[in-house]
């Protein structure tokens, strides 16, 4: 029986929740939200609003995990907002031999279907409640990434609701294997292309999707950031040695204390917060079903932290449990000491994506260590006396391994030498009554720009000086930019939005446009897409690939 598409008005209860997502700086006012349950009532709601003319100067946007960084789905000039979260199956697909995952499913939704019925897995993000719809758009990345790479690695198929005449929509299938150059376009661009872009995406196809391991090894750690105001100097040594392990392991060239053994299963997340915090973390997931995991995640740690140890075999810092929440990710104090865990057990315990609450965000891709100048940049805004926030960060994760296997050109995703992948973060909340109105709530920063701008100030300011010899900004290895010659910046990722990146007065000097940070070479074959299947540019937002201008 066909199904007529739920339309959620400003008259609506349910309005309020879904005119926003979970970060609260971005609060819509669409004439309605749609709740979408199928693909055709998806068509049926693109129909609607292109045939609108009270919408033709207004955007209609897609929700599926409500997770964006930016105003690209909750804006004012939004007349419609589709929301696919219903669209949540998990199934294989016999007719295309692959399997089902549809746009709304989350990567826990994902995560518990998958494994459960079959023993597989995608390698999504720790992040339960990120939807996949813009998730695997973006690339996608997780714990497991390392040892099997991006999500965008396995995907088969995509099919996407496409308004190529900019009248009638229509579901549209483009598989990786499609004899039309078209559709092998459409389904590249929806490996790293970013969300938002060519149509809404209602399914994907996996194959030869990965079997995790039965058991993972888990530990996570935290020192102190007293000790580390103390010695400034250890806090360095850390961030130093944990960027150096990651580009010798990359390049084969560990040293002799680290033996031989393959890292390529070992994902760690390295959360330096602001002294304001209290403890910097760390958090470390290998295979647990090898017998010399123990040994080599104490190897690792002794590694990092080898200059925190005296003389006398004391220690400079202390090493605590991370009995705190930071970032997306809750406390860890369980993890203390190291843990053999099933693996969707050990996945369960870091999903949570944080309380709704405002936030900005940044990133970068690092082909090797850190320079000099970035441990002092980010040791010098880290401990920034003039601002306090337990919750701002730059949370550094390992990359590399099994996603640097695959070519720069064969997905969207170009940054296939990068060895770590940096998320600036900054959360707030509305803490100024500033409409007296007794409440706190979005209306309060909509009236006192006060209240995100010391946030906005400092995360800006951090990230312009990490990357000053650059530009401001990660900048890509390029012979037109002799100040990238020597860089270790490889762009940034679609998936962590930012639109800083377009404000090329004060933010972005580096003379490398926003496309290029996210997308280096391959920005030319996106906008063939973009020309081919949404040359009408029904589907845009700040920074959504262009339609290239005609000759």
């Amino acid at each position: 029986m066909a199904t007529h598409p739920i339309e959620v008005s400003p008259s609506d209860a349910r309005y309020e929740a879904l005119r926003r997502g979970f970060n609260q700086r971005w609060i819509a006012t669409p004439d309605y939200v749609v709740v979408a349950r199928s693909a055709d009532d998806v068509v049926a709601a693109v129909a609607k609003f292109v045939g609108d003319p009270a919408q033709a100067n207004r955007r209609i946007t897609v929700r599926s995990g409500g997770h964006c960084y930016e105003n690209f789905v909750s804006s004012g000039d939004v007349g419609v907002i589709v929301d696919v979260s219903q669209m949540n199956g998990v199934y294989f697909d016999p007719e295309m031999q692959a399997y089902c995952i549809e746009a709304g499913a989350t990567n826990w939704h994902s995560t518990t279907q998958l494994y459960r019925a079959t023993g597989l897995a995608l390698p999504g993000g720790s992040c339960y409640s990120v939807g996949l719809g813009g998730h695997v758009s973006g690339g996608g990345y997780g714990l497991l990434s390392r040892q099997s790479g991006l999500t965008v690695d396995y995907l088969y198929a995509v099919e996407v609701v496409t308004v190529a005449d900019g009248k009638q929509p229509r579901k549209t299938v483009a598989r990786k294997d499609s004899a039309d150059a078209a559709l092998r376009d459409l389904w590249w661009a929806h490996t790293g292309g970013g969300g938002g872009n060519f149509g809404v995406i209602t399914r994907y196809w996996f194959r030869d999707l990965p079997k995790p391991p039965a058991q993972v090894l888990a530990r996570s750690v935290a020192w102190p950031w007293k000790d580390f105001l103390e010695h400034p100097e250890l806090f360095k040594s850390l961030v130093r040695r944990y960027g150096q392990f990651f580009a010798y392991e990359q390049a084969g060239q560990l040293p002799a204390p680290l033996g031989s053994a393959s890292y390529h299963d070992l994902f760690t997340l390295l959360k330096l917060t602001h002294m304001s915090s209290g403890k910097v973390g760390l958090t470390i997931q290998l295979d647990g079903t090898r017998n010399d995991s123990p040994a080599r995640l104490a190897a690792f740690l002794a590694w990092i932290t080898q200059d925190f140890k005296k003389a006398d075999g004391t220690y400079h810092i202390e090493e605590t449990p991370l009995d705190q929440a930071i970032g997306e990710h809750p406390a860890q104090g369980a993890l203390f000491i190291p843990t053999l865990l099933p693996w969707l057990t050990a996945t369960q315990s870091l999903n949570e994506s944080g309380p709704n609450r405002c936030g900005k965000y940044k990133s970068a891709y690092m082909t090797k260590g850190f320079t000099e100048h970035q441990i002092d940049a980010i040791h010098r805004h880290l401990t920034d006396p003039d601002y306090s926030n337990p919750d701002a960060l730059v949370q550094v994760d390992s990359y590399g391994g099994a996603i640097n296997k695959v070519g720069a050109q064969d997905t969207a995703v170009p940054q296939r030498s990068s060895v770590l992948k940096l998320q600036y973060q900054a959360y707030w909340t509305w803490d100024t009554d500033a409409d007296r109105n007794g409440v706190l709530d979005y209306r309060d920063a909509e009236k006192d720009s006060g209240i995100a701008a010391p946030h906005l100030r400092w995360i800006r300011n951090f990230y312009q000086d990490v990357y000053g010899p650059t530009g401001g900004v990660p900048a890509v290895v390029d012979p037109a930019f002799p100040a990238t010659k020597d860089a270790n910046t490889d762009g940034c990722y679609i998936n962590y939005p930012d639109v800083d990146l377009l404000d090329v007065q004060r933010l972005n000097t580096s003379g490398q446009p926003w496309h290029q940070l996210y997308y280096k070479g391959g920005y030319e074959r996106l906008q063939r897409a973009k020309k081919l299947w949404d040359p009408h540019n029904i589907f845009r937002h700040a920074q959504s690939v262009a339609v290239p201008a005609t000759p």
